[in-house]
Parts: C-alpha cells; structure tokens; sequence
C-alpha cells in the first residue's frame, strides 16, 4: 500500500464513517423523536453549557502549562499565553482536517517561540502517550464503577460470576501471550507495535526526570478531571440525566471519547455514541442523543470560537518575531 494512498485512505474513512452516521441517524429515528432532540437542545440551560465551555477551556490552559515542562529539559520555556492559543488553533485546524493540528502546532512552537520542529512534535508526541493512558485508565475506572452492571448482563446471557472470572482470567492470559508474539514477531506489523510500546515507555519515564514531575502530573489529572467534568455538568441539561451517577457518566463519556477518535470531530458519531451508553442505564434513545448533541455542541462552539480568536492573535501579538 503506497504511502499516498494511505493518506487518502485516512481522510476519506473518517468522512465516509460520518456519511454513515448521518444515514443511521436519519433512518433509526422518526420524525416525533427528532423534534424532541432538537426542542430539548434548544432548551438546554445556558448556564450549565457556559459552565461546561469553562472547564474546557481550563483544562486548555492547563495543557498549555503542562507543556512547558516538557519543553523546559530541552532549554525552551514559551510563553503559557502562545501555547495556549497554539493548543486552540490545534484543534481547530483539526475539525477541518483530521490530525492537521498535530503539524500545525510545532510548526507554530518554531514559529513563534524558536523550538526546533522536531524538538516541538517529539513533545507532542509524549503528550499524545500520555493521553492515551489516561483514556485507559478512565475505561478501567467505568469497568470498575460499573462491574456489578457488567456481572448482571453475564449472568443474563448465562454466566455466573466465576465464569466472568475465567472470562477475565483468560483476557489477561491472552493479553500476555499476544505480548510474547509481539515480542518474536519480526512481521512488518509486529515492528510498529513494537516500537509503539517502547515510545510508551519512554513517554512514562521521561516524567520522572523532568524537574517538575509532580506538576506535570497534577496538571495531567486536572487536564482529564477537567474533561470529565465538563461532560458530567452537562447532565443537568436533561431532566432525564440529572439522577445518574459517576458510573454512567463514566461509561459514556468513554463512548463519546471512542467517537471523537473515530471521526472527525465526533461529528454524528458523537451523539450516537453517547445516546447508546445511556441507554445501558434506562435513558431513551433520543434523550442520550441529546445529551450527545449539547455536549458535541458546546465543546465544538468552543473550538470554533477559541480557535477563531487564537488564529488572529497569535500572528498580531508575535508580529516581531
């Protein structure tokens, strides 16, 4: 596979997957049940909305702090404001085209601040590590908030909970014994697992020696507890959604993540996604849509509107450099 078809093939998948969805979401509701998404979007409290958008550009803000200790050990230390704005038009850049932003950004950072561009993407990519075990952790927690609901579902298909231990005793066997393969595989696939693992590794120990560690990981849980935060006080949008838990809240931003990364932007997926985690726990089809559909709302309106803003000051207020 030439490496141009490739990059076609990663733009095209995401547009096709959103054609998809708009197809499902078309033909999956009636006409009653997509008036009530959209009265129920239209209204949405303001102030919890405005709350959510708060958080999320905190946790912006936070990133664009906790990047400089990683660029700090490299004799750099960019200006929170500069990163900040970077961060923004990062994500931007990314609900026109996917993954643009991951270029963008360290072409800005050598732009702006003078750090070489590969110095600048090598951090990225650190931080990309790290936000993927973060997301791992997080679908840990769901499963353990939620294993009395995952043990209830096994014991209706007919699994006691002995059998869901040697479900998950099999799991981990099978885990460890996929890693050996990896391990002695010389397939061209393997390679790249391979070399994923070990920039992960590196990723994590590069933490511990950085001067400042312990902020690094404050703000690495705050920047995720922000994130979860401002999809939980979305809930009390929704009469429907105000009486559930940390548990639920979990599983479906779990099931909005894995639609963010699936599509571009989440557009369709997300509200998809999301209205069929809540459904696990009794809410209606549409009324998890439109929990979705607030939440992809709102955080896209701050992209658009931050992004907007940092795309026209960045070069204004950097003009002498």
């Amino acid at each position: 596979m030439s490496a141009s078809f490739k990059k076609i093939l990663k733009f095209l998948l995401p547009i096709i997957l959103g054609v998809f969805l708009l197809w499902y979401l078309y033909y999956s509701t009636t006409s009653e049940q997509r008036t009530m998404i959209w009265e129920q979007i239209k209204n949405a409290s303001p102030y919890w909305v405005t709350l959510s958008i708060i958080i999320g550009v905190s946790s912006h803000v936070s990133r664009a702090i906790r990047w400089n200790y990683l660029l700090e050990p490299l004799g750099y230390k960019p200006s929170v404001l500069n990163n900040t704005m970077m961060i923004f038009t990062t994500y931007l850049a990314n609900l026109g085209v996917p993954r643009s932003g991951e270029i963008l950004r360290p072409t800005e950072l050598a732009t702006y601040e003078g750090v070489p561009f590969e110095k600048g993407f090598g951090t990225i990519v650190t931080e990309r590590i790290i936000d993927v075990i973060m997301l791992l952790l997080i679908i840990f927690m769901a499963v353990l908030f939620q294993a009395e609901l995952i043990l209830g579902f096994l014991d209706e298909a007919g699994f006691g909970i002995y059998a869901g231990l040697a479900i998950l005793v099999l799991g981990v066997l099978g885990l460890v014994i996929a890693i050996q393969i990896i391990k002695k595989s010389k397939a061209p696939f393997a390679k790249k697992i391979r070399t994923f693992l070990s920039d992960m590794l590196a990723g994590i120990t590069s933490i511990f020696k950085m001067k400042r560690k312990w902020q690094f990981i404050f703000h690495t849980l705050y920047i995720w507890f922000a994130y979860v935060a401002m999809f939980y006080v979305i809930k009390f949008t929704v009469p429907e959604t105000v009486d559930l838990g940390v548990g639920p809240m979990l599983v479906a931003f779990v099931g909005g993540a894995i639609a963010m990364t699936t599509t571009n932007g989440g557009f369709l997926a997300y509200p998809i996604f999301v209205g069929t985690a809540l459904e696990f726990f009794g809410i209606d089809r549409e009324v998890g849509q439109s929990f979705g559909w607030i939440m992809w709302i709102a955080q896209t309106l701050m992209v658009v509107v931050f992004g907007a803003i940092s795309f026209l000051l960045l070069p204004l207020l950097n003009r002498n450099r």
